[in-house]
């Protein structure tokens, strides 16, 4: 049995059915009207906060371009940025610092420091840049950094006269032997000598006083950690073997780079490694080994002497303090020092009877940065 038609509409009905609808398109486009002024509303307010915001704020489309920049970010990157790819500008403007997630600004007149912190917009598949100006927090830790070696500096003085004036008093008793006519030949050479070699002491001690003083790693350069490793045993194993030492080495840091002073980091290393032999007779070990700690390299040099009493291990790295008689006591507030310049830091692990491990710590700044900057080159 077929199911009933339906009737047609009347012309009453018609007209009804078309009042119903106008009346919902007319609510409709209310409604609309509506949305649209709370997003008119919301996309000024918008506006307003990014202005506002001290953080530089760049917003990238999902081809990685920059549709809208707020005032911060111009006033750190510039105003015709707009429309432009990203990467390669960031790439070229963004130089990696000394300081790991910290970036210089390549165009600004003054120096600027940046953080970046990115954000992905899960929808429209762009981002959002925050770059956040640390220019003043990285000067306040250069100049903390600086007064607290002026301190230090501060607090040597008394002990810097004190050993400036052993060494010299010895020279000057010395020189003033050479003035007696009746020493021999062999006696007058005897006393050259040991002039010579207390004024070699004062030469070393100032030469430690100015390196201490400067303090900042200047001159700095992407190298090798495993080919400092190799550097170092070359240089340290001949002196090793004359005092019947075995010396090993052993790097698990593949081809990782630090970025610093070269020289300076090998000086401290090596300071490192020449107190260890010396505390160590014939037939001690010491061990130069690298190892990566998360976004550090740890630089370790360990031996198997005598051990540090505890009372006087809180002491060592103190500026003039040392348990040699032919010691400046500044080889050890040097490498601290070093470190701390380089964003690390020194550690000591020791027990009387066992022996020692210094533990001298870089982050990986280069790896880190260079991944980064790859990553903005893209």
């Amino acid at each position: 049995m077929n199911a009933p038609l339906t009737p047609p509409l009347d012309a009453a009905g018609l007209a009804e059915a078309f009042q119903v609808f106008a009346r919902a398109s007319e609510e409709l486009t209310q409604a609309y009207g509506g949305l649209q002024q709370q997003v008119g509303v919301l996309t000024e307010r918008l506006d307003l906060l990014l202005e506002a915001l001290p953080a530089g704020v760049v917003v990238l489309d999902n081809h990685g371009r920059v549709e809208q920049i707020n005032k911060a970010a111009s006033a750190m990157l510039g105003s015709a940025l707009v429309g432009s790819d990203w990467q390669p500008f960031a790439a070229r403007m963004l130089v990696a610092s000394d300081t790991p997630g910290e970036w210089e600004l390549a165009s600004a007149e003054a120096e600027c420091r940046v953080s970046i912190s990115e954000t992905a917009l899960d929808r429209s598949g762009g981002r959002i840049v925050l770059l956040h100006d640390v220019t003043e927090a990285w000067r306040m830790r250069r100049a903390a950094a600086r007064n607290e070696r002026l301190a230090a500096m501060g607090e040597m003085v008394a002990g810097l006269a004190h050993q400036l004036r052993t060494p010299l008093a010895s020279a000057l008793l010395y020189t003033g032997h050479l003035a007696n006519t009746q020493l021999a030949a062999t006696q007058r050479a005897d006393v050259a000598g040991r002039a010579v070699e207390r004024l070699r002491h004062l030469e070393r001690l100032i030469q430690d006083m100015l390196i201490f003083a400067r303090g900042e790693a200047l001159g700095r350069e992407a190298f090798g950690i495993c080919e400092l490793i190799a550097e170092l045993r070359h240089t340290i194993e001949p002196v090793a073997a004359r005092g019947g030492v075995v010396f090993d080495t052993d790097c698990a840091a593949g081809t990782e780079q630090v970025f610093g002073n070269r020289k300076e980091i090998a000086a401290a290393l090596t300071n490192l490694l020449e107190n260890a032999l010396q505390v160590l007779g014939e037939g001690g070990r010491v061990l130069l080994a690298a190892d990566l700690d998360g976004e550090a390299v740890r630089f370790r040099v360990r031996d198997d002497g005598r051990g540090i009493e505890p009372a006087m291990q809180d002491r060592l790295f103190e500026p003039f303090f040392t348990t040699r008689a032919d010691g400046t006591g500044l080889g050890l507030a040097i490498a601290r020092g070093v470190a701390r310049a380089h964003g690390g830091d020194i550690a000591l692990w020791s027990e009387p009877g066992v022996g020692s491990e210094f533990t001298f710590s870089l982050p990986l700044i280069v790896q880190n940065e260079v991944a980064r900057t790859e990553e903005l080159a893209a």
